[in-house]
């Protein structure tokens, strides 16, 4: 057993880790050698043959009491400061539908994103609470409050959920979303419909990596990321991940407009070299993560650091992007006003325009021409 376990010694914690090791997921049917992800017992990421690299239990338990999962240091000027310049209030007001043939961004906050394109409101990985986590303990802190209140969302006609990790997947900002009437189609990865549907959800598809869903002039496509998947110790990659490819077919016969939010994802470039060839053209706009990549020797293997960003923006032509998954959760070692250092420095090395990534206020909203 690790050394760092002597520290679970109160009664409390160890009632609370029992718990943890006592859950459970539905189990896992997804079994097709027709499928190269699908493996006889979990999945897998794409191009690879045999089961993905993931994260013993008690190896982040260990790396999260002492301190890899934390800044090295508060952002110049305290979290305050940083609060006071990275947010700004998002009200129902600024949320009313855009004129007819019009797009609007809202940025909630880490991954969560709200866009309203064709008289549709679709929510991505809405994560409003102070912690991301299964116990206020054995969670990431919250250090930018949320933007806005589950219950002043407009009506939601589109939910959409990238994988099962707390910073994305939150019970307590989708259970308010319930009780505040909302009641909308609902996409998930493959093995998700059994949570949400035990939480008291209906309406909800599973959908595996290139399937599709259309609502109105709405495409919806699932498309693969370099990631795992975990939310109990005993449940790594039973069910899927990835993120989320949408088309709007413009009107009079133009090419379509496009959007990805790519989920949480490590580089990998045959990947999204195939990803650009399926989507068959330019990414119009681009939710890309550009957070949580430190300490590097452990989260090169879950997410983008600022170079590869760019380097994927670039591999998916994205005309235009914003930065996600960066300055909200206590995640990783690097401080919260990291991020946009690195990401300026990898977009001069890379000789792409700064203006080409929008490093948007948590709570800051965006018209998005067509």
């Amino acid at each position: 057993m690790p050394p760092w376990f002597a520290r679970l010694r109160s009664g409390a914690t160890a009632c609370a880790l029992a718990g943890l090791l006592a859950a459970c997921s539905s189990p896992y049917h997804y079994a097709d050698p027709a499928s190269p992800h699908h493996l006889a017992d979990r999945f897998t990421n794409w191009g690879e043959s045999g089961p993905s690299p993931t994260v013993p239990w008690y190896e982040a338990l260990g790396r999260n009491l002492r301190g890899d999962f934390r800044p090295t240091r508060e952002p110049e000027g305290g979290y305050a400061a940083f609060a006071e310049r990275w947010r700004v209030p998002l009200t129902p007001d600024q949320l009313q539908p855009p004129p007819q043939g019009q797009a609007r961004l809202a940025w909630l906050g880490h991954a969560g994103v709200l866009l309203q394109v064709d008289g549709q409101n679709v929510l991505i990985d809405p994560q409003l609470s102070d912690y991301a986590g299964p116990l206020p303990w054995l969670s990431a802190r919250r250090r930018v409050p949320a933007p806005i209140a589950p219950e002043e969302l407009p009506r939601i006609d589109l939910l959409l959920v990238t994988h099962n990790h707390y910073d994305h997947l939150d019970a307590a900002t989708l259970a308010r979303l319930r009780a505040a009437g909302q009641d909308p189609r609902v996409l998930v990865p493959l093995g998700l419909k059994a949570w949400f549907e035990a939480q008291g959800w209906s309406g909800v598809e599973e959908l595996d990596w290139w399937d599709t869903r259309q609502l109105g002039a709405l495409g919806v496509m699932l498309i693969p990321s370099q990631h795992w998947s975990k939310r109990t110790p005993t449940d790594t990659n039973q069910t899927l991940w990835g993120g989320w490819a949408l088309t709007w077919a413009r009107p009079g016969g133009a090419a379509p407009w496009r959007f990805v939010h790519t989920g949480d994802t490590a580089w990998n470039q045959a990947l999204y070299q195939h990803i650009a060839q399926r989507l068959g053209g330019p990414v119009d706009l681009l939710a890309l993560p550009v957070g949580a990549y430190e300490p590097r020797d452990f989260m090169r293997r879950h997410h983008l650091n600022p170079g590869e960003a760019v380097q994927l923006l670039q591999t998916l032509q994205a005309r235009q992007a914003f930065g996600i998954h960066w300055g909200t959760f206590e995640l990783s070692h690097e401080p919260f006003d990291q991020p946009p250092r690195d990401l300026a420095q990898a977009l001069a090395a890379q000789q792409v325009a700064p203006e080409r990534v929008w490093l948007l206020r948590q709570g800051e909203t965006r018209p998005l021409p067509f």
